[in-house]
């Protein structure tokens, strides 16, 4: 699988790099969950881009921003950048829901990840970015 790195070098690093260094500094469960939902975003899409941004934000792009990874002391949070105009039939989305176009997903220590509704919802918002 092929994961291309783009945008937001940092110190000659790439942006995999980086979040690879982000996953390994957390060395907690936030880490380990960041690990997790990035191998499931990438096999959702092989052809995902890496990105980061706005300091140290991990993105995952294709045609567009599909979400960003955000790591907080009790969350971790993916934030679909287009969340609003897709279908959540597993009901994955649970916070930021008052807004017009971002939607996402907090993850706490101990939450089940439904990798099967994650890797849709990943494949929908492709799908929406590329629609354009």
């Amino acid at each position: 699988m092929s994961v291309t790195s783009k945008s937001g070098t940092e110190n000659g690093q790439s942006p995999s790099r980086l979040i690879d260094e982000r996953i390994e500094s957390l060395g907690d469960w936030r880490g380990a969950l960041l690990s997790r939902l990035r191998g499931l975003i990438r096999q959702a899409d092989p052809e995902v881009v890496e990105e980061w941004k706005w300091r140290g934000v991990p993105v995952w792009s294709h045609g567009g921003i599909i979400c960003t990874g955000e790591t907080y002391k009790s969350v971790v949070k993916m934030t679909f950048a287009r969340g609003a105009a897709l279908a959540d039939p597993a009901g994955l989305f649970n916070a930021s829901l008052d807004g017009n176009v971002r939607r996402a997903i907090d993850f706490r220590e101990g939450d089940p990840v439904d990798e099967a509704a994650l890797k849709a919802l990943v494949q929908a918002a492709v799908a929406l970015n590329t629609a354009r």
